[in-house]
C-alpha cells in the first residue's frame, strides 16, 4: 500500500473517529476533557511530551475541533473500503485480513457508554496466545480522544504501545500536580523521569505492556464464561451507575483470574505499584481487600496476600457477575438499581 493510499484510509478511520468523539466528547468532567484534549493536540501535531504547549495555539484548534464535533455529531459512521473493497467500522478480523499483508492493523469495538473506539496503525507484530491473536499496534495514523491501551475484540487482542506510553504520560503529569505519596507516585519513583523522560516513558511501557497483555487475557476469559448475555447487560446499563459497578466487577473477574496471579509470581515492585496505582476510585471502593493485600506486601510481607486475595477475588467476582447477569435475564432495562443495590452490598 502506498503512501497516498495510507493516508486515505487513515482519513476514512479518523473521520469514524470524529464521528464517535463528537458523539461522547461531553462524557468527561471539564477538568477531564481539557486534559485529554490537550494531549490530543499533542499527538496530531506530533509534539514531544517535554514540550510546553502554547495556550493560543490550543485553544483555536480546540474551538475549530468542537465545530468540526458539531458538524459530524448527527452522521452515521462510514464504511472502511480497502482495496475497493467496503466494511462496516466493526469488521475488524475482515479489515485486518486486508491490512495485515500491508503491515497494517485496525481495531473498532465499544468502550465505556458505548462509545465506538477505532485505531489505525503500523502492525508491530502479530502473535498466538492461546486462542487468541495478539497484535501490538505500534505508530497511530488515526484514533480517537480517548484512546485505550489495550481491547479485546472476539479472538483478538490489539495492545496500543503509542496509546499505552501516552496514558503513562497523562498519569505521569497529573500525578506531579502535587506529587502525592501514594502507589502511583511510588512506580513513577521507580524511573528517572526528571532527567531521562523519553527513556524512562520507554522502560515503564515495555514493563506494563505485558501487564496490559495479562488484563486481556483475562478479559477474554471472562468473555468465554458469559458471552453476549453480559454485553447486552451493559447496553441495558449505559449511562447508569450500575454500568460503572458492572465495568470494575468484570475488571476484579480479569485480573483475579491472570494479572494478579501473574503479578504476584513475578514480584515485580514497578508493576504491583503501578497496578494498585491505575484502580479506578469504583474498583477501590469495592474491592478494598486488594489494598490490604498490597499495603502487607508493602511491609514486606511477600506477594502471598497478592495471590491469596486473587484466589479469594476470583471465586467472589465470578459469583457475583453471575448474580448480576440473573437480575438482568429478569428484569432486562429495569435492573440497573437492583444491579446496583447488589454490587454496594457485595464489596470484599
Amino acid at each position: 500500500m502506498t503512501e497516498p493510499q495510507i493516508a486515505d484510509l487513515a482519513r476514512a478511520v479518523q473521520h469514524n473517529c470524529d464521528i464517535s468523539d463528537a458523539r461522547h466528547g461531553t462524557d468527561y468532567s471539564l477538568c477531564v476533557y481539557l486534559m485529554k484534549m490537550r494531549e490530543y493536540y499533542r499527538w496530531e501535531r506530533r509534539l514531544p511530551y517535554g514540550v510546553a504547549l502554547k495556550k493560543d495555539q490550543v485553544g483555536g484548534w480546540l474551538e475549530r475541533r468542537e465545530a468540526l464535533w458539531e458538524e459530524l455529531e448527527a452522521q452515521e459512521l462510514a464504511p472502511i473500503i480497502v482495496a475497493g473493497e467496503a466494511f462496516d467500522p466493526f469488521e475488524t478480523t475482515a479489515i485486518n485480513a486486508r491490512l495485515g499483508p500491508e503491515g497494517l492493523v485496525y481495531s473498532g469495538g465499544l468502550g465505556q457508554h458505548a462509545k465506538p473506539h477505532f485505531v489505525l496503525g503500523d502492525l508491530e507484530r502479530q502473535q498466538r496466545n492461546g486462542d487468541c491473536a495478539v497484535y501490538v499496534v505500534g505508530n497511530e495514523y488515526a484514533r480517537d480522544l480517548a484512546a485505550p491501551p489495550a481491547m479485546t475484540c472476539g479472538d483478538a487482542i490489539f495492545l496500543r504501545r503509542e496509546s499505552l506510553r501516552r496514558l503513562l504520560w497523562e498519569k505521569l503529569e497529573s500525578w506531579r500536580w502535587n506529587r502525592p505519596d501514594n502507589a502511583l507516585g511510588r512506580a513513577f519513583s521507580c524511573y528517572d523521569f526528571d532527567r531521562a523522560l523519553d527513556a524512562s516513558l520507554t522502560a515503564m511501557t515495555e514493563r506494563e505492556i505485558q501487564s496490559v497483555l495479562w488484563h486481556e487475557q483475562g478479559e477474554y476469559e471472562v468473555g468465554c464464561r458469559f458471552g453476549e448475555a453480559w454485553n447486552q447487560m451493559l447496553l441495558d446499563l449505559v449511562q447508569t451507575p450500575a454500568e460503572i459497578m458492572a465495568r470494575a466487577v468484570r475488571d476484579h473477574l480479569a485480573d483475579c483470574l491472570v494479572t494478579l496471579p501473574a503479578l504476584a509470581e513475578a514480584g515485580d515492585a514497578p508493576s504491583l505499584h503501578f497496578y494498585v496505582g491505575n484502580l479506578s476510585h469504583m474498583r477501590r471502593a469495592i474491592f478494598p481487600a486488594l489494598e490490604t493485600a498490597y499495603d502487607q506486601w508493602r511491609s514486606g510481607g511477600g506477594t502471598a496476600p497478592i495471590a491469596e486475595v486473587a484466589a479469594r477475588g476470583r471465586e467472589h467476582w465470578d459469583a457475583l457477575a453471575r448474580a448480576m447477569l440473573e437480575r438482568h435475564a429478569e428484569l432486562g432495562p429495569a435492573a440497573s438499581d437492583p444491579i446496583r443495590e447488589l454490587v454496594e452490598d457485595s464489596t470484599i
